[in-house]
């Protein structure tokens, strides 16, 4: 996936150290408390709710800040988040929430139905502040809250999101001293937050740490401190976990995670995930208003081209070879997790034809030169860039496939391995030709639809939206708009299925596959970690906290005899993470908050 980075949103650049920085604990709470290590690899892209879109950025987020309502940790229907009954009027344009009183910022300041409507409002007149999530607020009429308990949100049109708005509540004391939301960190601790744990200290690159939220409206958690542990590789984390350095990794490499195997003190989670892996194709990066930017190839304008690239490429070798066979193939947009809006098998679908490919590109007039490259009707050779992450051992392995595949078809591809914000950089401003991507999605489709509708491209200034591939195509629009105010769940499921169909046929990326999440923990440490969906779900990169909030120490942990809070973090200080997600890259596009992005 391709990381971006939304103007202020810009990551924090990482410098690559080699050997591990180690970060002592706080020895009185080391005696009497219990601390969660989780290791990760990809870099935060902000700490500000109203611009992360990245996978990391926006699982910091939900640790601190709930949303209006949540999703359930077993099967992901809407449930209690901080408003705990709702109801709508007969037309669907009016949504009365209620925030009950008793619930508490972590500053100990009541949250009320005004921080809502202070959120969505910001949302609304500031442009920054709509970065993230601007597309769950456009269609937004009015917010207002009419007292401390009930927040009546009106719409201009019917929208089915309306029980799935992934927006972080924040504190309005707080945000409302803010002068400019597209400039402001967030980073100064103690953070004020409402969710289950209160950030207490940041250092980019290093660690993410935590305390325990001992007031969190739904009862504490059952450990006292939550800690990130940023390593530069997956191998680097996965070998921390055998040698007990830290308690919990994911999205491990099929190598890391079978290596791992009959480990004792160890326990592997291999789950279905909600995360796809793409290849985004630059078929004519533009701003908002077509203004193109960017330097894609001309050729790759061309459905044809785009169609013959996708043809060539073998997904089942991928997923056999790169994934270890820990991974579906890839054909739409919504992974099979959530199986009402997954398209399982597109209409005329793309079997690995290389001969087709070729023959396609022949009788479309780009022939081969004296040298066996094609040449385009401009003249130009079709020669093309492919950037991955120097972040993910999949894009590097992923890429040499890609780059014989083409060479087939006498497309010569330069490979180039760059670190997130690099790519970050490249992604956003449509300084590509192809580029790896991924996205985490949501159990409601309607924010990974939105990240290809003409609306999420950039403004003028580079600035704004969240497009995942500069996709700008009237057809899916209109199946998007539809779908967003379709509350008939059989009619919105197929709508949704033809915008896939839509995007597969248009081919501005090519859906590689969907990940299986590996995971693993240490069952010697922590005893329970809850899973969504449940039963088959992930522990980390969940729609939700209920991974982390809800872990059970063992009792040798809890009873201080082995706290695992008296070790010393092995972090490797400046290391370039990929947490995922968004994102889990710092992508601009994306986030895996109503989304994550890598």
């Amino acid at each position: 996936m391709r990381v971006r980075r939304l103007g202020a949103m810009a990551a924090m650049a990482g410098v690559l150290v080699l050997s591990p920085i180690p970060v002592p604990v706080d020895r009185a709470q080391a005696q009497q408390g219990v601390t969660l290590r989780v290791a990760i690899t990809q870099q935060v892209d902000s700490l500000n709710p109203f611009l992360s879109i990245f996978q990391a950025g926006t699982e910091v987020g939900r640790l601190m800040y709930d949303y209006l309502t949540a999703y359930d940790a077993v099967d992901q229907r809407p449930v209690e988040g901080l408003a705990k009954e709702w109801s709508s009027s007969e037309d669907r344009l009016t949504w009365t929430f209620t925030i009950p009183a008793g619930k508490k910022w972590s500053d100990g300041k009541p949250i009320t139905a005004r921080d809502a409507a202070f959120t969505y409002n910001l949302m609304m007149d500031d442009e920054a502040a709509a970065t993230a999530n601007g597309s769950f607020t456009a269609d937004f009429e009015s917010v207002t809250a009419t007292d401390d308990e009930t927040l009546v949100i009106r719409t201009k049109q019917p929208q089915a999101t309306m029980l799935a708005l992934d927006v972080p509540i924040v504190p309005e004391h707080v945000w409302s001293q803010v002068a400019d939301i597209g400039e402001y960190r967030n980073d100064r601790t103690p953070v004020v937050g409402s969710g289950p744990f209160v950030l207490t200290e940041y250092r980019a690159n290093e660690f993410i740490r935590f305390a325990a939220n001992k007031d969190y409206w739904r009862g504490a958690p059952k450990y006292d401190e939550l800690t990130f542990s940023y390593y530069k590789t997956v191998d680097a984390a996965a070998q921390a976990l055998a040698k007990g350095e830290v308690d919990l990794v994911n999205r491990m490499g099929p190598a890391q995670f079978d290596s791992l195997k009959d480990k004792e003190g160890i326990t592997l989670n291999k789950a279905q995930g909600r995360r796809f892996n793409e290849i985004v194709i630059n078929s004519g990066a533009a701003t908002r208003d077509g203004t193109p930017i960017g330097d894609g190839h001309p050729a790759l304008k061309d459905v044809v081209v785009r169609r013959a690239i996708a043809k060539a490429i073998d997904l089942d070798s991928i997923i056999e070879r790169v994934n270890g066979g820990y991974a579906q193939r890839g054909t739409g947009l919504i992974p099979p997790v959530f199986a009402s809006y997954h398209l399982a098998e597109p209409a005329r679908a793309r079997a690995y034809d290389p001969a087709g490919a070729n023959a396609d590109l022949d009788a479309a007039g780009y022939a081969r030169g004296a040298d066996g490259t094609r040449v385009g009707p401009d003249g130009r050779p079709l020669s093309l860039r492919l950037l991955g992450h120097a972040s993910r051992a999949y894009d590097e392995q992923t890429a040499e496939f890609v780059k014989r595949s083409l060479a087939d078809l006498g497309i010569p591809v330069d490979v180039q391995i760059v670190s997130d914000n690099q790519l970050n950089e490249a992604s956003t401003a449509g300084t590509f030709d192809l580029v790896f991507s991924g996205w985490g999605t949501n159990p409601d489709p309607d924010y990974i639809l939105s990240l290809h509708t003409c609306a999420q491209r950039p403004n003028a200034d580079g600035k704004g939206g969240t497009t995942d591939t500069f996709f700008c195509d009237a057809e899916y629009d209109a199946l998007y708009a539809r779908q967003r105010s379709e509350f008939d769940p059989a009619t919105r499921q197929d709508i949704v299925k033809r915008m896939q169909q839509r995007f597969h046929d248009q081919v501005p990326a090519i859906i590689l596959g969907y990940d299986n999440a590996l995971e693993a923990y240490r069952s010697d440490k922590f005893a329970s970690f809850p899973v969504q969906p449940d039963p088959g779900g992930v522990i980390m990169a969940q729609n939700g906290v209920w991974g982390y909030y809800g872990a059970t120490p063992t009792d040798s942990a809890s009873s201080g005899g082995t706290s695992n809070t008296g070790q010393v973090l092995a972090v490797v200080g400046g290391a370039l993470v990929v947490l995922v997600g968004a994102v889990f890259l710092v992508s601009r596009r994306r986030r895996q908050g109503a989304g994550d992005r890598e």
